[in-house]
């Protein structure tokens, strides 16, 4: 079997931020998965590559009909690769297309739901998008869930011979830092590492080392802000550290979300907490009582190793896809060719009036929210507004978010 995997090399498309989570944990079980055929990574994040979002869906679409691979692995970021990039290839190949959802909680409503349509099977880790899909008797809508890589899996080691008694791996962002210092105000010190806390980015490696020689790993299962119920509210969601953090040897404990107790035992393998108090108190048991400790990371690695790693989730899944792309479509011949985007690149050019309103907002917003921060701002703007109000056209080639930014992320 022939892969193509359409993700990032990096997080987010960026090196300073060391290895991407699909780079390091996901393509090496599709090398696996590929039983001795080829697997290729097209970098759908490095924006250095490209001039702009044409000639990134130009080269993929190139790479496509070159490899002429047996399955696709999308995992998209936001708009890099348009719709009409998904339409063409499955009208024009007989490759089987593959989605993988991240962030359905809130992603589902504002883009996979005008991408689920268009691949062969849409891979979402969030319970109530695969309900909602299976009360419309929605078949190419899958529920699975992250998993650790089967091939960074480590013994657990006795507490007693952990570096750090408390670590959490991951960006500074959301509600992570009032977690840190709540914690730090009850005395207990936590060693963070990832963009934005004082231990920094580290590489994959390092990540597997941290968390096995951590006492207990911290997982905070906040996924943002959405509205809801008349309200803004905040929402929780299954993390990939959930998995990832025991398959390395680790003992974590985490904030619940919905759907946990499907892959763990939340009483003899997972520890959970609910407030800061909570947190705290729990932190100070497991630390007390390091055989319960120990009895709890070797069950969850058990759990993990047998059913959690990717080698043993994508093989059914690749299986549904195949089914259900031979019931979808038909072509069994290769047509494809770069030329079929000439229509999509047409609807993607920038002309002279939008160019002046996409340098002028970005210019007012670094005034308003600084160099860093602005870019960001004039993005998120652009791009709640036009999903609210333009749908499926803000992920097509002519979807002003795409025209109007490209080189920040």
């Amino acid at each position: 079997m022939k892969i193509l995997a359409v993700f990032g090399r990096n997080a987010y498309g960026d090196p300073a931020r060391g290895e991407g989570y699909e780079h390091a944990n996901i393509l090496p079980d599709l090398r696996v998965i590929a039983g001795g055929g080829e697997v290729r990574l097209f970098d759908s994040w490095n924006r250095s590559a490209y001039a702009d979002f044409a000639a990134l869906n130009v080269a993929l679409v190139r790479e496509v009909a070159a490899f002429q691979p047996d399955v696709i692995f999308f995992v998209l970021m936001s708009y890099e690769i348009w719709l009409e990039t998904f339409e063409i290839i499955a009208a024009k190949s007989p490759a089987v297309l593959i989605n993988w959802g991240t962030d359905d909680s809130w992603k589902y409503a504002q883009m996979t739901r005008y991408v689920a349509p268009l691949v062969d099977l849409h891979i979402t880790t969030d319970l109530a998008t695969a309900r909602r899909a299976e009360a419309r008797g929605d078949a190419h809508i899958a529920l699975s869930q992250w998993a650790a890589s089967s091939e960074k899996l480590r013994p657990p080691i006795a507490s007693a011979a952990c570096d750090y008694d408390v670590s959490f791996v991951g960006a500074c962002y959301g509600n992570r830092p009032a977690w840190v210092a709540a914690l730090t105000d009850r005395g207990i010190k936590v060693t963070c590492f990832g963009k934005g806390w004082d231990g920094g980015v580290v590489s994959s490696a390092d990540i597997a080392r941290i968390v096995q020689r951590s006492r207990i790993s911290l997982n905070f299962s906040d996924s943002g802000l959405q509205f809801a119920g008349g309200r803004i509210q905040r929402s929780r969601q299954i993390k990939a550290r959930t998995f990832e953090v025991p398959g390395a040897g680790g003992f974590v404990l985490t904030e619940p979300a919905e759907g946990l107790a499907r892959y763990f035992d939340l009483e003899t393998e997972l520890a959970t907490y609910a407030t800061a108090d909570d947190l705290a108190s729990k932190i100070g048991f497991y630390l007390s009582h390091p055989a319960e400790r120990d009895a709890m990371a070797q069950r969850a690695h058990a759990r993990v190793a047998r059913e959690h790693t990717y080698r043993a989730r994508l093989p059914a899944l690749f299986d549904l896809a195949m089914r259900n792309a031979a019931a979808r479509r038909s072509r069994k011949d290769w047509a494809l060719a770069p030329s079929a985007l000439d229509g999509a690149i047409k609807r993607h050019a920038v002309g002279p009036v939008l160019k002046a309103v996409s340098t002028g907002l970005m210019g007012l917003s670094r005034v308003a929210f600084g160099p860093i921060v602005g870019p960001k701002a004039a993005r998120r703007l652009v791009h709640e507004a036009s999903w609210r109000l333009s749908g499926a056209r803000t992920y097509r080639a002519a979807g002003l978010p795409g025209r109007m930014f490209y080189g920040d992320r």
